[in-house]
């Protein structure tokens, strides 16, 4: 433990049973992964932007221990949002007591709540609008065609966005994701703030639906990717939360042997899910690992990890782990 930080060493000596054993096996797995040569992929459900989980991710990003990310439309959005418009957040710490008046009189102050983080509208939302709506513009009037992430980070390599920052950058997990160019895949990205408005311009006959690659695309893209990335042993998956982050990724390697008969594709190799999600009805969010070896994503032997617990709590102490912290 001499080259851990007092974080990791804290961890190590306290968390010795139940959830919190869970979280250091979940970690140490993590770090044999990187440390013998394979690739991670993130995925990121949930509001984990607007929780800043950028203040531990962009470094995960910059010292090569994330390779690639799955997110959804909210979370790619949110952190440049937070990165832009950070100083008129209102944070609302009895939400749990709000009355439904409460409530409107935050949505007539265009204030969008995120259980206890209230995103404003004009200086977050408007913000960002006024921006990404001439790259879409200009891409639809050249016959260009992106991903949404491409389309982020087009937006913040141009510096645009300098003139408002209100965090430090180095803080933004966007910002670092597109110094290093990491590929995103965003599925479902029409379900956000970002997408509801792409959608609107097209509904007006102002853009191109076209002008925006798809989920299909997005799906062929990754599983060239997995391809080309995954050698012999696989990638690992680490996912936050449940949902169509996690869900749509996660299904490229069956899809890759059953639906392409590519049958030296190897299974994902390190599996970790940080969910309070239970096991019931049919919930997959809930499911234990073991139920992905059925699918033919896991093998039996792939390290397998769940903790049963809140991500904003256990994903920047795994990720403090891993750095060294």
């Amino acid at each position: 433990m001499d080259k851990k930080g007092p974080i990791s060493q804290f961890i190590v000596e306290h968390y010795k049973h139940f959830n919190a054993a869970a979280l250091v096996d979940a970690a140490k797995d993590y770090e044999k992964h990187i440390d013998s040569g394979k690739k991670m992929m993130l995925t990121l459900a949930g509001a984990m932007s607007t929780a800043e989980l950028g203040k531990s991710l962009a470094e995960m990003i910059r010292q090569d221990k994330i390779q690639i990310i799955s997110c959804t439309g909210a979370n790619l959005e949110e952190d440049i949002m937070n990165l832009v418009a950070h100083s008129f957040y209102k944070r609302v710490p009895n939400y749990r007591d709000l009355t439904p008046k409460d409530e409107w009189n935050l949505l007539e102050n265009h204030l969008n709540r995120v259980t206890d983080t209230c995103i404003p509208e004009e200086e977050a939302f408007r913000r960002l609008q006024k921006h990404i709506h001439a790259i879409w513009s200009e891409a639809d009037q050249k016959g260009e065609r992106m991903f949404p992430h491409e389309y982020m980070y087009k937006m913040l390599k141009s510096g645009v966005l300098e003139q408002y920052y209100q965090i430090d950058p180095k803080n933004s997990w966007m910002l670092a994701a597109a110094e290093k160019n990491i590929p995103i895949v965003v599925p479902g990205w029409e379900d956000s703030t970002m997408g509801n408005i792409f959608a609107s311009y097209v509904i007006k006959g102002e853009i191109k639906a076209s002008t925006m690659k798809s989920g299909i695309e997005y799906m062929a893209w990754l599983a060239d990717w997995y391809t080309q990335n995954a050698g012999t042993e696989g990638i690992g998956f680490f996912q936050i939360g449940g949902g169509i982050a996690g869900d749509f990724p996660i299904c490229v390697v069956p899809m890759l042997y059953q639906d392409m008969e590519r049958y030296d594709t190897p299974f994902w190799s390190y599996f970790c899910q940080i969910s309070d999600s239970t096991t019931s009805y049919g919930s997959y969010s809930g499911a234990v690992p073991n139920e992905k070896i059925t699918w033919g994503k896991l093998d039996i032997d792939t390290p397998k990890h769940i903790v049963e617990s809140d991500a904003t709590i256990v994903a920047p102490l795994i990720f403090a782990y891993v750095l060294g912290w």
